[in-house]
């Protein structure tokens, strides 16, 4: 009796099974692999501590989104210290024009005066002496004007500098401010409040749920076939009747499992090379809350374009 009904569960079971895998098609290859995700580090620029966590494990988060914050205090400082001198600065660069300004009315009266006294010595109105008074007052007042103008310059060289340090700061503080780069998912929180990181420290590591992929290896007749952007599919062990939409994104120019010579037709078949299938990104930005990585699964490829997809293999994309 046991023995019957263990014949009638198994043989449900491999009706069950293929069911849901039917014999492929030509045309058609497949791999075993897993589901990822691009990982991403969300790191330090500067060493520091931090002050701020806003975000924690399994949080979604929208690229710009602010995750984390170090303490700025001392850069605060710096800055307000920097944009002091700029304000200085800027005086200094208002107080020279206005000298110059000053400086350029007095050489244009003394021009005014020589040009007067040459056209009177010229008649015999004036005296040669006049003439050498008026010509030494213009001389002056050009040199004057000339120390004016060159007190203006580094007036303004000393501006671009102050101004210089307080972009500098104001980076410096942006980037201690910790952003998501990408929409996705936080994987995992590496560092607390508080900890005193290294430049370069990593707070977060997360998901990038706009690039998924499953990467397959299939032997060398196979991979010969498929060609970049043909149409495939990924079944994952927890959703074996949902088949998501992939396309080819990657093929490897060199086999990952190769002997060192490669004789005899069976050492041939013996080469594997790594096919990457990557998920639509647009079917990715309604379904990013599904995303998860290191799911397993079997992923199928086109390797004839004029093949068609199996019934199994077309149903919906997403549970």
């Amino acid at each position: 009796m046991v023995a019957v009904v263990l014949l009638v569960g198994g043989g449900a079971a491999y009706y069950g099974w293929q069911r849901l895998h039917p014999p492929l098609p030509a045309g058609i290859a497949f791999g075993n692999g897993r589901l990822e995700a691009d990982e991403i580090d969300i790191d330090t620029k500067y060493a520091g501590r931090i002050a701020q966590m806003l975000a924690d494990e399994g949080d979604m988060v929208t690229a710009g989104q602010v995750v984390a914050r170090m303490d700025t205090r001392d850069l605060e400082a710096s800055l307000k210290k920097a944009q002091a001198q700029m304000q200085q600065a800027q005086r200094a660069v208002d107080e020279a024009n206005a000298n110059v300004t000053q400086l350029s009315s007095i050489a244009l009266l003394a021009q005014q005066e020589f040009d007067r006294a040459s056209q009177l010595v010229q008649k015999g109105f004036e005296t040669k002496e006049v003439l050498d008074q008026r010509q030494q007052q213009l001389n002056g007042a050009n040199a004057l004007l000339a120390a004016g103008r060159s007190r203006v310059t580094q007036a303004e060289r000393a501006l671009d500098a102050a101004t210089h340090d307080v972009e500098l700061y104001s980076v410096e503080i942006a980037d201690n401010t910790l952003i998501a780069p990408r929409d996705g998912r936080i994987q995992y929180r590496i560092a607390n409040i508080g900890e005193v990181l290294p430049a370069g420290g990593k707070v977060f590591a997360m998901l990038d749920t706009s690039y998924v992929y499953m990467d397959i290896y299939l032997p060398t007749e196979a991979a010969g076939k498929v060609k970049f952007g043909a149409d495939a599919r990924i079944v994952l062990d927890a959703y074996p009747a949902y088949p998501i939409p992939a396309k080819v994104s990657f093929i490897s120019a060199q086999a990952q499992f190769t002997p060192k010579t490669v004789e005899t037709q069976s050492e041939r078949d013996k080469l594997m090379f790594r096919i990457r299938l990557r998920v639509d990104r647009e079917l990715l930005s309604t379904r990013a809350e599904a995303v998860r990585s290191g799911l397993p699964g079997v992923a199928y490829v086109l390797t004839d374009s004029k093949a068609q997809w199996p019934a199994n293999l077309q149903g919906p994309a997403t549970p």
